[in-house]
C-alpha cells in the first residue's frame, strides 16, 4: 500500500463526508423531521423554547445521518484501497479479497450499533446466498462483518454464517498492521479542522432558518408554544398547512418594495 495514495485518499474521503454532510443540512426540512419526532416527550421533559427543539431535531438528526454518511464515504474506500480489494458484485458484500485459496467478503458497516434483528437477517442471508454461488470456484469462503470501530468481534457461533471482527481487529484482518486503526486517525491531519469552519456557518443558518420557522408555525402571540397545533400537525388526521420562512422572507421583501397586493396572504406549502 502506498502511503501517499492513502493520505491522497484520507483526504479525498473527508471532502465526500462534509460534502454529503452539508448537502444533507441544506436541503433538511423542519416540516418532514418533526413528523417523526415525539410531541409528547419534548412536552414532558419541560422544553419551552423554540431554540431548545431545533437544536434537539437538528442534532439528532446529524448525528445518526453522519454515522451511515461517513461509513460509505470513509471507511469503505479506505478498507477497499487498505485491503488491495475490489468493490463486490454481490449484494450486502462491500470488498472482496480474494487469493488462490481463499475469497473473503467483507460487509463493512460503521460500528457495531448498526444492525437491528431483520438487518442482522438480512445480512446471514446475503451470505449464505453468497457461499452457495462460492462452490463453483472451489474457493475457501470466509464472510466477514467488519465493524469499523468498536470491540465486538467473534469467530462463527451459533447460527451465524459469518466472524464478526470490529475496530482494531478488523483493520488488522484488512492490512495486516495491528496498529493501522491508530495510524488513520492520525492522517487525517488538519483537514476536519478545515472543513468544519464552512460547516459551522451552514449549521447556524439551519438552526436560525428552523427556528424562524418553528415559531412562525407553532409559536403562541405571547412567544409560548402551542403545543396543541403541534401535536396536530404531528399526529392529527387533517391536514395542517405548513408555512415556510423563504415564503415569508420573499412575501415580506415585496411588500417593502412595493411589489406584492398589501390584501394578498402569504402563500403556504401544505405538508402531504
Amino acid at each position: 500500500m502506498n502511503p501517499s495514495e492513502l493520505e491522497d485518499l484520507i483526504r479525498r474521503s473527508l471532502d465526500d463526508f462534509y460534502q454529503r454532510r452539508m448537502k444533507k443540512l441544506t436541503e433538511l426540512k423542519l416540516s418532514d423531521v418533526l413528523r417523526k419526532k415525539n410531541p409528547y416527550l419534548l412536552r414532558a421533559i419541560g422544553v419551552r423554547k423554540a431554540s431548545e427543539i431545533v437544536t434537539e431535531i437538528l442534532r439528532a438528526y446529524m448525528s445518526s445521518s453522519d454515522e451511515s454518511i461517513f461509513g460509505d464515504a470513509f471507511f469503505e474506500p479506505i478498507a477497499r484501497l487498505c485491503s488491495g480489494g475490489t468493490v463486490s458484485p454481490s449484494e450486502g458484500v462491500d470488498v472482496a479479497v480474494e487469493s488462490d485459496a481463499v475469497y473473503k467478503a467483507f460487509s463493512i458497516k460503521s460500528g457495531p450499533n448498526i444492525f437491528n434483528a431483520s438487518q442482522a437477517k438480512r445480512q446471514h442471508d446475503e451470505f449464505n446466498s453468497l457461499r452457495h454461488r462460492m462452490h463453483k470456484i472451489h474457493k475457501q469462503f470466509d464472510p466477514i462483518l467488519g465493524h469499523c470501530y468498536g470491540k465486538r468481534s467473534s469467530n462463527r457461533k451459533g447460527k451465524l454464517a459469518y466472524r464478526v471482527l470490529s475496530g482494531q481487529a478488523l483493520w488488522e484482518e484488512l492490512t495486516g498492521d495491528p496498529n493501522f486503526y491508530i495510524k488513520l486517525i492520525h492522517l487525517m491531519h488538519d483537514y476536519p479542522t478545515e472543513h468544519r469552519r464552512e460547516f459551522e456557518k451552514a449549521w447556524d443558518n439551519a438552526l436560525n432558518r428552523f427556528e424562524g420557522e418553528f415559531i412562525i408555525n407553532f409559536g403562541n402571540l405571547d412567544g409560548s408554544i402551542n403545543w396543541e397545533k403541534l401535536l396536530r400537525f404531528n399526529s392529527g388526521k387533517e391536514k395542517v398547512a405548513w408555512v415556510s420562512v423563504s415564503k415569508v422572507l420573499t412575501t415580506v421583501s415585496a411588500e417593502v418594495h412595493g411589489d406584492v397586493d398589501d390584501t394578498k396572504d402569504a402563500e403556504m406549502d401544505e405538508v402531504q
